[in-house]
C-alpha cells in the first residue's frame, strides 16, 4: 500500500473576530439555559433535564473559552509588536552601516 501524499498545501487558518465569536456563543448558551429553567418540571417529566444542564455546561465552558482566547489574542498582539520593534531596530542598524573602527 502506497503512502498517502498531499496533492496541495494546506490553506492558512482563517483569522477573524475570535473573542467576539466565543463571547457571542457563551451568551447564547446562557440565554438558552435561562429560557429553559422555568420549564424544568416539563423537562424532568420527560427525562430531558440533560438539555438544561447542557446549556449551563456550554456557558461555563464558554467562560473558559473567553479567558483562553483573550489571552491568545493578547499574546499574538504582543508577538506582532515585538516583531515590528525588532524589524525597526534591524532597519536602523542597517541604515547606519557597519560600525566604524577608530584608530588612534
Amino acid at each position: 500500500m502506497a503512502k498517502w501524499e498531499a496533492k496541495h498545501e494546506a490553506p492558512e487558518p482563517l483569522e477573524g473576530p475570535i473573542v467576539a465569536t466565543i463571547t457571542g456563543g457563551t451568551i447564547l448558551w446562557f440565554v438558552l439555559f435561562l429560557v429553559q429553567v422555568p420549564f424544568y418540571g416539563w423537562f424532568d417529566d420527560r427525562d430531558l433535564t440533560w438539555w438544561v444542564w447542557t446549556c449551563l455546561a456550554g456557558a461555563g465552558l464558554g467562560l473558559i473559552g473567553i479567558w483562553y482566547v483573550r489571552g491568545r489574542d493578547a499574546a499574538l498582539k504582543r508577538h506582532a509588536a515585538e516583531q515590528a520593534a525588532q524589524a525597526t531596530a534591524d532597519d536602523q542598524t542597517s541604515a547606519e552601516g557597519p560600525p566604524r573602527s577608530t584608530q588612534v
